[in-house]
């Protein structure tokens, strides 16, 4: 994380601050407290910490990473001179509002989902920012989903690209069984003809895509059948306002749409001379 917080502080501040430069006198000291403006699943506070430590800074925790913070509520303070907090000012900002906005919606549709299945997992996908993947899969975690996999290199998963090419479900599934044996493989599906044969061929987890929630519930019955052990993830056209439809048939729900279209949680940073 640290070298991350570094490249980043780098990109913004590049040879300099020349407004603050300018500005303000390289002595001047300053108090800054980063304030929550609506409710929200705190997240990225760790980060923004980092942030201002890194430009020399004091900080003090006041918030914690994935409780609930009102409108209002100061989650972090930073003391140290005015010129290393106007530096980090934007970047730490940008971490606490962007993570908390995943944050917050994950928690929010793991609790509608969880309503009707409790033993449901709400996942993200790879649909992430480039260079931020590893904040907004921690973002997730923090709101009480599951980050799914971290990349192509840790788990293995069979899309429709990998069946075209291989020549098939049975024989995607027997070349990724021959190369692998400590890991799980999963195996995208779009038919339920596909699905089953994905389940009788021994894939470990079948993703449905683009399954309407009544096929879902349905076909996850008959895979069962096949093999009790099986593990069904719905993906594909899953949004907000539909995805509890989803949570009866499956076992994991994954949605781009935690990253790629959330709403970044509104913050605020006022800094005073000391």
């Amino acid at each position: 994380m640290r070298s991350r917080i570094q490249e980043f502080l780098k990109e913004d501040i590049g040879s300099g601050d020349i407004t603050s430069e300018l500005v303000v006198p390289d002595d001047v000291m300053a108090r800054g407290r980063i304030r929550c403006k609506e409710y929200c699943i705190l997240a990225g506070a760790e980060e923004a910490s980092v942030v201002f430590k890194e430009l020399g800074a004091k900080v003090v925790m006041v918030g914690r990473d994935g409780e609930p913070v009102r409108k209002g509520d100061i989650v972090l303070e930073v003391v140290g001179t005015a010129r290393s907090i106007l530096a980090g000012e934007r970047l730490a900002l940008n971490f606490v509002m962007r993570m908390s906005g995943i944050a917050t919606l994950t928690r929010k549709l793991v609790d509608k989902c969880r309503k009707i299945n409790p033993d449901v997992r709400v996942a993200a996908t790879r649909k992430t920012t480039p260079g931020f993947r590893e904040f907004e899969k921690r973002a997730v975690l923090l709101g009480g989903g599951d980050p799914h996999r971290a990349g192509l290199f840790d788990a293995v998963l069979i899309k429709d690209n990998h069946i075209r090419i291989s020549g098939g479900v049975e024989e995607a599934l027997r070349r990724a069984r021959k190369g692998s044996f400590t890991k799980k493989i999963e195996i995208e599906a779009e038919t339920p003809e596909d699905a089953k044969a994905a389940v009788s061929a021994g894939a470990d987890i079948v993703m449905l895509d683009n399954f309407e929630p009544k096929e879902v519930e349905a076909l996850s019955k008959e895979l069962r059948h096949i093999n009790s052990d099986i593990l069904i993830e719905a993906s594909g056209g899953i949004t907000p306002d539909n995805i509890e439809q989803y949570a009866a048939g499956a076992d994991i729900i994954s949605l781009g749409w935690l990253t790629h279209s959330v709403k970044s949680t509104d913050f605020s940073m006022d800094i005073e001379k000391i």
